[in-house]
């Protein structure tokens, strides 16, 4: 990822700044030593700093699809990176130094991304945009003479270049066959009908039992359960009639009619 920038930095000064000049493009770290075997015209890009661009980081998962459109996996969101370069030109003359520096800001400043047509491998394979900005104040917690300090060498004019570059090194996770007409089927409202037979009646003046709506089986006798104090069935007396009432003097079998699993209990609490 970082050798493919390296690269659409290369061809993009070459064509549009140096136009074949013999001017030479390295990456190398302007120490003092360096710099005392220069002996031909250099822009140098020295990578100084690599750290993520935390504004564009994003949370949740990128879904891959197959060619009739189903999901088949799914992977993060590429992760970008900030590279910072520091630019330098080196000739024998201060004067040639500042007309190579105009000449390289002028280009990089014509680009709020690299040129589309630069980019090479997985940038190029990606297709996402590569932004970068040119000579912008440097962070609080970085300066240019700390940088030239730490590489012993003497502090020269220079340009900071900051490319955000997408990371997509990152796992992929198969996806699970989808879901057909054969999965799961929901059913709401009356009982299956090979529960039809077996729901409570209840007995009506003329010797007539008919179903209660919402309520669970009936007993073996076809008579209703009638509900316990705690919300449970009770069955009923074995002459086919209905149980006494509760002992708070509630009538079980008369109240509203409940779902089967789905019970309510209202207690009160008195303060003492």
């Amino acid at each position: 990822m970082i050798h493919e920038v390296d690269d659409a930095l290369r061809v993009l000064l070459r064509a549009e700044v140096l136009e074949g000049a013999q001017i030479a493009v390295v990456f190398d770290a302007p120490t003092r030593d360096w710099a005392a075997k220069v002996n031909a015209p250099t822009v140098n890009l020295y990578l100084y700093d690599i750290r993520e661009d935390m504004r564009r980081r994003e949370r949740g998962l990128y879904n891959e699809y197959d060619e009739g459109g189903t999901v088949v996996a799914r992977r993060r969101p590429p992760r970008f990176f900030k590279l910072s370069y520091l630019i330098t030109a080196w000739t024998k003359r201060p004067e040639d130094e500042h007309r190579l520096l105009s000449s390289l800001l002028g280009c990089l400043l014509r680009y709020e991304a690299l040129p589309p047509e630069r980019l090479t491998g997985t940038l190029q394979d990606i297709g996402v945009a590569v932004p970068m900005t040119i000579a912008l104040p440097p962070p609080e917690d970085r300066s240019f003479a700390d940088v030239w300090s730490a590489l012993g060498g003497e502090l020269k004019p220079s340009l900071d270049l900051v490319i955000s570059v997408p990371v997509t090194a990152s796992p992929t996770y198969p996806a699970g066959p989808p879901v057909g007409d054969e999965g799961l089927h929901a059913r709401f409202g009356d009982h299956p009908p090979q529960d039809r037979a077996r729901r409570q009646t209840r007995r009506m003046p003329g010797g007539a039992a008919l179903p209660v709506y919402g309520s669970g089986p009936a007993a073996p006798d076809g008579t209703e359960r009638a509900g316990a104090p705690d919300g449970t069935e009770r069955a009923g007396a074995p002459d086919g009639t209905e149980r006494p009432a509760a002992p708070d003097g509630t009538d079980t079998a008369s109240g509203p009619a409940r779902r089967p699993g789905l019970s309510l209990r209202i207690t009160e609490n008195r303060g003492e």
